[in-house]
């Protein structure tokens, strides 16, 4: 089985945050997508190791900024290579307190969304969580 063939799946670059308690964390993920219209639902699938996810399952809240195609390398290997175990990654970035206390990424964004969690499905390594959209807004259209 070539599995190599995955890799042709098309995919974009979003930062995923959420608290636990008054403690903020943010990671890179490639992995998000629109469920339903009614209500709007997202997903995300996050690996159970990481710090986000386990902000994620006890806040129950996540937010998603979609990444600019601009977005530069150093920007995403803060949040995408690097824990929040070990780094404070929201240090030097533009970002807000969303509706749902989760912290929302401005740089580099041209979409952000947040979701309070409706359901949860484990996958092996992984975990996909499924949200209501709380709040949404454009940040920028430039390179969208």
């Amino acid at each position: 089985m070539a599995l190599k063939a995955l890799r042709n799946i098309g995919y974009g670059l979003y930062v995923i945050g959420s608290k636990k308690g008054d403690k903020l964390n943010a990671q890179v993920t490639n992995t998000v997508f629109q469920v339903t219209s009614k209500p709007a639902s997202v997903a995300v699938s996050l690996n159970k190791n990481n710090l986000t996810h386990e902000y994620i399952d006890e806040s129950k809240v996540f937010s998603a900024s979609v990444l600019c195609t601009a977005t530069p390398l150093a920007f995403i290997d803060l949040f995408g290579f690097r824990s929040g175990r070990d780094v404070d990654k929201l240090d030097g970035v533009a970002y807000k307190i969303g509706k749902t206390g989760a912290p929302v990424i401005l740089d580099n964004a041209v979409a952000c969304f947040e979701a309070r969690v409706t359901q949860q499905i484990e996958v092996g390594t992984h975990t996909i969580l499924i949200g209501e959209v709380v709040d949404a807004e454009t940040v920028s259209k430039k390179n969208a």
